[in-house]
Order: C-alpha cells, then structure tokens, then sequence
C-alpha cells in the first residue's frame, strides 16, 4: 500500500488548544498560546518541492511502482479527521491552504473519489514515531531539515539493506509540536504547560499505532510503547520536564536528542516560575542519578545526548547545555558540534536545526539506535549509548569503548619466517607510496611486551580509508594462529608475497579494528577549513595495555599499482610525546606562552596546559612553519584543541595560526554530579610530519578582545544589576542628605559624593568577597552544607552545594576578582550617560510642553494685589487617582499584561518629571526643584529595573497613586524610619551586586517594599496609620486644606 504524502500544515493531527487555554481532553494549557498543535510531517517527499518542480503531477510515494492518481492524491491532501466526530465524518483542515490543491471543490467529485478521500483523512503510521519539540519562539518547521535527511538516508541506505531491516532498523515517523512560538525562556509557567501538553501529544502519538485504521507496520512486531524526542534550545529543556509531570506515562520516553539547550540553568533568571521550574526539573534527574540501585532511578533506562553550538551561539551560552551537574556519563554526555565527525563545525543557536552535517549525524545515530522488535522500538541502554558516543565522539576520548576486542578473526595472513617485512622493534614505518608491487604486501610492526606501568601508545595516520573492501589499505591486528584442523575453514585468506627464502611461515589470525577508525579533517597545503569537502584522514590510537592479546600489526598495502597515498604507523612513550606545563595563568596572561617541538618528536604530540580551563578567556596561538627540505611533506601540521568534560575538540587544519577558547570552568554552573577523574585543562594535539625532521616553535598568548566578548556573553545580566547598585547607594545618599539638610540634590550631585565616600568602600567590600566565594568554591564542597534553598542529601551520596557558584559573579577562581571593580566601574559609566540621556529625553519633552501651555505675553495669571502667580503642580483628585489604580490593577490581574502595566507606570513618571522640570524652571522655589529631583531619581531607578521586565504591579501603582501628586516626600524626624530608608537602599545595593545576577527577579520584589514604604512615607508621614490621615487622602486635603497648594 502507498505510504501517505504529506505536508507540515495541511495534513496534520490536532490537539488544539483553545483560547482560554485548556485542550480538547480537559488538560491544562499555556495561557500565552492561542493554540498548540501536534502535527505529523512524512519523511517521504516534501510536497512544497514538489509543487514548484512539477505542479500537480504526482510521483511515487514509496518508490518506484507506487503510483496514485492526481485526483486522488489532491483530495487526500487538505483533509484530516476529526477526534470529535465518528470515523465516517471528514472535516475541511484549512481551506486557504487547501485551494492551491485544487481548481474545484472535492464535492463536486465522484463517489470513487469520495470515498477514496474518506480513506485517506486517516493518519497511517508505519514507521518508529519520533517527536521534535520547538525551542523559545520556535517552529515546527524546523524539524523540516531533520526529516528530509532520515527519508533519504532511509530511502537510499537502510531500505536497500536486508540485514539493517534484519536488525530492526525502518523509518522513521515524524511529528512535530507547534507551540504557537510562544516564549518558554522567559516564562516558566509556559514551559510547564509546553511539558504537560507534550506528554498528552506523546499518549496521543503512541494510540496511533494502536488504531487498526491506521497502521501499516507488520502484525508480527510489538506495538510502540515510547517516542524519541529531539528538541531544540527551550524544546530540549521540555523534554526533560516532560518526566517530572505528574501525566508522564512510564517509560514513554527513553531517547532523547537536544540542541543548543540549557539543561544547567536558565538562560534568563528574570522570572521566579522559570528559576523554580528549573530547580524542580534539575533536582529530581540528580535524585535519580544518585540512587545505589537501578530498580530506585525512574530514569535509567532515559540517553540523554546534548549537543552544543559552542562560541558560534550567541543566544545561549554553550556551558549551559553540559548535563555534568545532572547526570553521569553512563546515561548521557553533551558534545560540541566542533568535535562531531564529519561535522568539524561551531554552530549559531539556530543553525543546529539545519546544519546538514549535524542533521546527517543525528539522524543515522538515531537509525542505528532502532530496534522495531522490542516494544520501545530501541535498543538497551547500554548500547544506546556505546552508538551515540561512536557518532558523536572523537573516539579520542577516555570514556569511548573500543571495539577491537568484539571483533571476530576475519583474515589468515602468512607470515614467513625471515621476512624483510618485519619492522625491528620501536622502528617507525613509513609509507609514502603504495602499490610498489604488482601484488598485496603486508608489513609487519611487533607489538612490545607491557610493563605495568607502561604508558606507550600505539599511533597510525593515513590519508587513505582503512578496512573498506576496495579501498588500498587495511591495518589488522594478529595473533599466532594455532594449527587446529578445520578452524581455518571460517577464516579468508589472502595472498602475500613472501620472500621464499626458507619454507617455513607462520600463520597470523587477525582482526580488523572495525568501527576503531577514527575519522580526521585532512590537513594539506590546499586546507582552510576542517568542514571542507575533502576526504578525510584515518587515525587509529591504542593504548599498549589494550593490545595485549596481540603479537603483530600487520599494514596491508592492498594497492597493485603506484598511487600517491601515504602511511605513519608508531609505537611512542608518552615521556616524549606528552608535554606538561606547569605555567601559572597569571604569567600565561603577562607574558603567553613559547614552546619549541623537538625535530625528533612523535607523530602526535600532546601539550597540556593546566592554567588554561576558564570559559572567559580566548588565547590566540601562531604555530612555526614545518620544513621537510626538498622532500615534499606528507601533511600539513593538524591542530586538535581538547577538553574532556564537557566533550569539546575543535580541529584546525594546515595550522599556521588558531584562536583557542574553550567551554571549561565557566560562571555560574553547579558543580559535577560525581567526582570527575578527566582533566579540567585544555590539551593540544598537534598532528605533523615526523619525516621532516624540523622543530616547530608554539606561541601563544592571551586574546584581549576576544576574552572580553566572553565576559560580555557570560555577563550580560550585569549591566542590569550592577547599574542598580549604584542607583541604590545614589538613592540612599540623597534620602540621607534630604533627611539632614532638607535640600533634595540632584542625581549627578548624589554620585559625585558617593565616588568620593561609599561607593569605593563597598567595591572593595565586594571585591574582597568574590575572592572568598571564589576560594571556597575550589575547595571540596561542605558535607553538611543545604545549598541556598536547602538542596539535600540522599542515602547514597554526600550533600552537593548546587548553589555555590549562584552569588555575585559567580567565578570559581581568585584571579577574576578585577571583575568586581571592572564592571562597577563600567557600570558607574552607564548610568552618567543613562542620567545624561533621561536629563535629555526630560527637556525634549519640556519643550513640547512648555510650547503647547505657554500663554500670550498678555494673558498672565495675578492674585487681588496684581502680582503674577506662577503656574503650580494640578493633579486629579486622590479619590480619582485611586479609582483609576483600582481599575488598572483589575485591568492587569485580569486582561493586560503586567509589562504593559509597568512601562506605562514609567511613561507616568517620564510625564510627572516633565512637569516637574516646568515648575522648577517658572519658580525658585526650593521645593520645586527638589521635588524634581526627586521625581528624576525614582525613575531612573525605574528604567534599570525595566530591562528585568517582571511584574512590578506595586511599582507602578506607586507611580499612579504618588508620585504625580506634585507632593514632595516628608522628611523624616525620627532615626529609626531614617534608619530604614538607608538600610533599605543599602541593602538593594547588596542584592543587585550578590544575587542581581543569578536571581534578578528578587530586584523586584525588593524595589516593590522600598516603595511600598515610600508611599507609606507619602502619605501619612511619620505620624503613622490614622483614620483622619485616611480621610484626608481620599478628600484631597493637605495640611493646610488647599488642593491647589504648591509643593
């Protein structure tokens, strides 16, 4: 039967949410989404495509001899069922879609047709069912790329191979959710509800393969009971939540693939459901991940790989998207789309939805990972893993399991006894030509016996692809093969040529390192660029203990004629092929770094720098010319820059020069789950000709622009906390000042004393704390220690301080420390062009208002003695004022978003500035001009707390209620309501600077009761709470019972 086409929008299975946000199953929704739906894309053609290609003429849906009318197919493709209605009943999916199908209606069909149509609104599933999840503002679209590298890799790979359909591979049925690009990095109610509705899509999905009406798979195979979720940015983070809502169905889901995701913390902390979302969903897969037993984690059976766009993404930072404070490498990894194979790449936050490398990465993994006959449609867990680690991995790495013990024997090779062939032992072999005879010739490296303390390894590097049946190289690895009758009937025998000098030879089993070969970007002269289109090299890199069984290596030059192609095969002592330096980052950062390789060095030489594991620092490295004389070199020097956790390596080809910077230590992040034994430092691998006989000097040194556009993408939020730290400490001088001298100063003059008195003090302060956080985070965590919001302990492992690295700016080494001054410094600088902008945008509006209130030269306002009476401040009724904040508070907590409420409380305050600037300029009243000065001050405190964008409702109510009074605030008498205006400023100060970063959101709840109780202050004094006082409020009443009475 022909498999069904279909398009992304036309063609789709709705579970659609309605305006007030609940689905058609009573489930709760987002209330930011009009509607979410699951729509199921083919991986067989992509119908827009084909529209433009060849109109309406139709092809074969399923290959060749799989024909179906044009007619037939154009009805089929605009109609869907609906859930609601009987099976019988056909509902129109999206006329205006739906027209450019067709010139006429398909009622006006015949009845073949119609029923042909009513056939075909049934969804068909035949495959494994693999569901995208879109990030923040994302698309379903996005899954397009995905889908149309599996159809042709099914297609023209996997459905052409008997033994991969044997195995348990097939295709692949895709689906995607469409969340109405809502904003789930900035809300985490929204990402909740994205979780809950993602689940009721997956039960949804998963009763598709249970409807007869629908499936095509083969009876004989198990029913689907789980989904792969591929998800992109916010979309990977859902998937995770998806497991910790209280509709998750067990075992639903057990693969899952995320890109560009911050699965550490949230991107943003400018909403607390967000931060709490997160603590939730990150807290219960490390409780998991801690259980002693497997029968107590309801996660082990879940792969999590997480793949990272690395310095390319600027969107979200790519130390965000390790799982090593989440899980344990046996479960998942993240890896960096530098390191995949074939890839060799960075990535830009949306590219990671089409890069073609990385989609053909990801799909084929996710292939080799199927197993249609087990019920969750994948294989164990285990080996789940070992294939996601071949895919994505170097095969570098410490964690990546070799498959050379898993090999069977597949060649008998003759060894003769004498033969020229035998290298002598530690003897380097080097081919530069192939072919040189007419027949195969097989040289032979003795494998040296193993000391137990024997680091040596075994290195081989060839521009020629190794182990294919027509290729001309192969690299086996033999042992003596026992003369037993019969056994080297299984075996395939090749043909050497041997010496014939004396009769005798030895017979070698040997094995092939089969999926060992590790594949490197080819370095020549004509390489720019690791991702080129070139073929790339072939590296095979043992440890000595791990060829124990083995008594030869056998290189097979398989060529019969002389081709260009060449071959290095060594075995070398890590004392010399390893170097370790032990300089200290401060002399890396004053005076770089100079090394010499030695002419007599190893085919890879591996430099380790320990000072070198920050995120925030870019070193830029130049690498001397490699001169082989007049021989021509066999490659150009090969640059492998690595880090081992989280798995990021990034290749540079023909090196002459390379910027290095690394995802190490970075600000910010929980520490590891478990204790690590990997290197937290960078290492360089250096790939060059021994041949050459020539030493290469290495000079590197630290990149300042570079290091600082790190800081920046690292540190964005404080440039809105550090700024309000110092509006704070401003704030709290002219209160003080105003407290003693009744004189309100101006903003420009409250920051020139507070940079000659505390401002200083409480940099220092602070700078002197960062160093204590710092220093205490190196150390080894408190055992006792709860974390900031009482992270415990379980029975099984020892109490993590999650939180440690949550406050100031979060650094886990001393020598950042400059950070503190640095960005109070820059900060001190923002706000003068902030105040001198405001100062600015004030007057502009001043002109226009003094413009259209100005009077004629003859209308002048006088009093009964004929004095001219200036213009004074004329508000509305308190009782009005009140009303009106009644009716925006209801507005807010029930329609208009709270957003809208607040920049509408700072429109109020840039207009009650503006007539505060006209009144100070009509009178020389020292009330005006304090009165304005203080109305400027408020609101720039309002603009650094708007970047934050939360709900600030009692913020703006304050704006509405007071400050457009045209009432100067009461000085205050006593010392302890003094005392409580400095402290609370103060202590904004220490908030903004200690968690403004981690915890933005609290800002705002602390500026809500600094202001709550400047209203108190406003309107009752330091008299306290009375009824009289109330009572005047609401009439209009002053001291003196005159509305209209100046300030």
């Amino acid at each position: 039967m022909p498999r069904r086409l279909s398009a992304p929008t036309e063609d789709t299975d709705i579970l659609q949410e309605d305006r007030l946000g609940h689905t058609q199953d009573g489930g709760k929704g987002s209330f930011t989404s009009a509607k979410c739906e699951v729509k199921r894309k083919s991986h067989t053609l992509d119908r827009r495509k084909l529209e433009k290609t060849l109109g309406l003429t139709c092809l074969p849906l399923n290959g060749p001899g799989s024909y179906s009318s044009c007619a037939e197919e154009t009805l089929k493709r605009p109609l869907s069922l609906d859930e609601d209605e009987d099976e019988n009943s056909i509902k129109m999916a999206d006329y205006r879609n739906s027209k450019r199908w067709r010139t006429r209606s398909p009622w006006a069909s015949s009845l073949p047709m119609l029923v042909s149509t009513a056939l075909a609104v049934i969804l068909l599933v035949k495959g494994v069912p693999i569901l995208f999840i879109p990030g923040n503002a994302g698309s379903f679209k996005q899954a397009r790329c995905l889908e149309f590298e599996a159809a042709q890799y099914y297609h023209n790979v996997i459905h052409q191979d008997p033994d991969a359909l044997k195995r348990g591979m097939t295709s692949l049925d895709f689906f995607a959710v469409d969340f109405n690009e809502d904003f789930s990095a900035f809300h985490g109610q929204t990402l909740l509800d994205q979780a809950e509705f993602v689940n009721d899509a997956v039960a949804y999905i998963l009763s598709l393969y249970h409807d007869p009406r629908r499936l095509q798979r083969d009876p004989g195979l198990p029913d689907p009971n789980s989904v792969i979720l591929i998800g992109h940015s916010m979309g990977g983070v859902v998937a995770r939540a998806m497991l910790t809502m209280p509709n998750y169905q067990s075992n639903s889901i057990n693969t899952i693939v995320t890109m560009s995701a911050p699965h550490a913390r949230a991107p943003v902390s400018v909403d607390s459901d967000l931060v709490s979302a997160y603590e939730k969903v990150n807290k219960y897969w490390r409780q998991a991940y801690l259980q002693r037993w497997a029968n107590d984690n309801p996660l082990w059976h879940v792969t999590l790989v997480s793949i990272a766009g690395g310095g390319l993404d600027t969107v979200v930072p790519s130390d965000y998207a390790s799982l090593e404070s989440l899980m344990p490498n046996t479960h998942g990894f993240t890896v960096f789309t530098s390191g995949i194979p074939n890839v060799w790449s960075g990535c830009d936050h949306i590219q990671t939805t089409w890069c073609v490398q990385l989609m053909k990465a990801i799909t084929r993994s996710i292939f080799e990972t199927l197993d249609v006959h087990r019920p969750s449609q994948t294989k164990p867990r285990a080996e789940r893993m070992r294939i996601f680690k071949r895919w994505y991995l170097t095969g570098m790495e410490d964690i990546t399991e070799k498959t050379l013990p898993q090999q069977d024997t597949s060649t008998l090779v003759p060894l003769e006894k004498g033969s020229n062939n035998v290298l002598s032992l530690g003897e380097r072999l080097v081919l530069k030509e192939l072919g040189q005879d007419d027949k195969p010739r097989a040289y032979f490296l003795p494998v040296p016996l193993q000391s137990s303390l024997d680091t040596r390894l075994f290195t081989f590097l060839s521009d020629q692809s190794i182990g294919k049946e027509d290729g001309l190289l192969d690299v086996l690895f033999c042992s003596v093969f026992p003369n037993q009758s019969g056994s080297s009937a299984t075996l395939l025998s090749i043909s050497l040529d041997t010496s014939g000098e004396t009769p005798g030879f030895t017979r070698l089993a040997c094995k092939s390192p089969g999926q060992d070969v590790i594949a490197l970007p080819a370095s020549t002269r004509s390489s720019s660029f690791a991702f080129e289109k070139a073929e790339p090299f072939s590296y095979l890199q043992y440890r000595l203990n791990e060829l124990a069984d083995y008594r030869f290596i056998a290189i097979i030059d398989k060529a019969t004629e002389p081709r260009r192609a060449w071959a290095i095969g060594e075995f070398s002592d890590s004392t010399g092929s390893v170097i370790a330096l032990n300089t200290g980052l401060r002399s890396l950062l004053t005076f770089g770094l100079h090394l010499k390789l030695p002419a007599e060095r190893s085919l890879v030489t591996e430099v380790q720098v320990p000072a070198i594991h920050s995120s925030l620092l870019a070193f830029h490295l130049d690498l001397g010319p490699q001169t082989c004389g007049d021989d021509p070199e066999l490659f150009t020097p090969l640059l492998r820059q690595h880090l081992e956790e989280p798995h990021e390596s990034k290749f540079f080809v023909n090196v002459k020069d390379a910027n290095i910077s690394l995802h190490g230590i970075a600000p910010f992040m929980p520490p590891p789950l478990r204790a690590q034994a990997a290197r937290n430092s960078v290492s360089l691998q250096f790939w060059s000709d021994p041949t050459c006989n020539s030493s290469i000097n290495v000079i590197m040194k630290v990149d300042v622009a570079g290091s600082m556009g790190k800081l920046v993408m690292r540190y964005r939020l404080v440039f809105a906390a550090f700024p309000l730290l110092v509006v704070a400490l401003v704030l709290r001088k002219q209160f003080s000042m105003y407290d003693e001298t009744g004189t309100f100063i101006s903003f420009a003059e409250s920051l020139d004393l507070c940079l000659r008195s505390s401002l200083p003090l409480f940099i220092l302060a602070l700078s002197i704390f960062a160093i204590t956080l710092a220093a205490s985070s190196v150390a080894p965590s408190n055992l006792e220690s709860k974390g900031l919001f009482g992270m415990g302990s379980n029975a099984t492992e020892s109490a993590i301080d999650f939180t440690r690295n949550d406050l100031l700016l979060g650094s886990q080494d001393p020598i950042f420390w400059f950070l503190v001054p640095l960005f109070a410094l820059i900060s001190v600088g923002v706000c003068i062009l902030v105040n001198y902008a405001a100062l600015g945008l004030t007057h502009l509006f001043y002109l226009s208002y003094h413009y259209l209130t100005a009077r004629p030269s003859w209308m002048r306002m006088e009093d009964i003695s004929g004095r001219s009476i200036a213009p004074t401040f004329s508000p509305s009724s308190p009782r009005r004022r009140l009303i009106t904040t009644c009716v925006l508070l209801f507005l807010v907590s029930t329609l208009i978003p709270y957003q809208f409420a607040f920049l509408d409380a700072v429109l109020v305050q840039l207009l009650t500035c503006t007539r505060a600037l006209r009144l100070a300029r009509a009178s020389s009243s020292q009330s005006h001009h304090d009165f304005y000065n203080y109305a400027h001050s408020i609101l720039l405190l309002m603009l650094w707390v708007l970047p934050i964008n939360l709900p600030v409702l009692v913020v703006w109510i304050h704006n509405l209620a007071t400050l457009t009074s045209g009432k100067m605030i009461t000085r205050l008498d006593g010392r302890w309501a003094r005392y409580v205006t400095n402290a609370s400023f103060f202590a904004l100060a220490v908030l903004a600077a200690v968690y403004g970063i981690t915890y933005a959101y609290m800002l705002h709840y602390f500026v809500n009761g600094i202001c709550a109780w400047l209203v108190a202050v406003h309107t009752w004094g330091t008299g306290g709470v009375t009824l009289k006082g109330m009572k005047d409020m609401l009439e209009g009443e002053d001291d003196g019972g005159d509305v209209k009475k100046q300030p």
